[in-house]
């Protein structure tokens, strides 16, 4: 089964002023091509979902996506990656500049090799103890997921009790690097500041 690597440019990105922060730059790369290019590495394509109407522009070359049901959510990105695709995806987050192709890579083995449907490192710092905007999603969980949808659950989890679901546990995630840069992402302006701090911290 191929793969395809999917980014998720969704949300009004309310705390950062409604401005597309995945086209901010750390280090003068932006954040958008910092995930392209982690994706490139280990998936078979690539596939942009993205609400905006100037998105097609973002990464020329790359397929671009609106979502089938706007305004209901992550999840709602889930299934139109998964309608569009027909293939297993892996799926990230537009703002998680930090995500190494050689974890992809991990999560892409597990799901091919495993017998499960989705593949989700745990982690500390999110409150669902997952990282769903980091994860591979076999082609085989998009009932699951359509279903979560029209039952109106649009969490980006709400559809878990229904494939099997397998947690790479913090200490693997951790062998691939600090599970906080891995999944370091820009929700405010803060957090842009504190990532590109980061990078200038290590490069002093």
């Amino acid at each position: 089964m191929s793969c395809t690597g999917v980014i998720l440019a969704g949300g009004a990105a309310r705390r950062f002023g409604g401005k597309p922060k995945g086209l901010e730059a750390i280090d003068g790369v932006r954040i958008i091509d910092r995930v392209a290019r982690a994706l490139r590495l280990v998936t078979d394509d690539l596939l942009l979902v993205a609400n905006a109407a100037d998105a097609a522009a973002w990464l020329p070359g790359v397929r671009t996506v609106a979502d089938r049901r706007p305004g209901t959510g992550a999840l709602a990105g889930i299934e139109t990656a998964l309608l569009e695709t027909r293939t297993d995806i892996l799926l990230v987050a537009w703002d998680m500049p930090f995500v190494s192709g050689a974890f992809l890579g991990e999560l892409r083995r597990i799901g091919e090799t495993d017998d499960v449907d989705a593949v989700l490192p745990e982690s500390d710092s999110s409150r669902r103890g997952v990282e769903p905007l980091c994860a591979w999603y076999g082609a085989r969980c998009l009932d699951a997921v359509r279903a979560a949808l029209d039952a109106g659950d649009h969490r980006v989890v709400g559809f878990h009790d229904a494939v099997r679901l397998h947690r790479v546990p913090v200490d693997r995630v951790a062998a691939f690097g600090d599970p906080m840069r891995l999944f370091g992402n820009v929700n405010t302006p803060d957090d842009l500041a504190a990532l590109r701090g980061a990078v200038e911290a290590a490069d002093a």
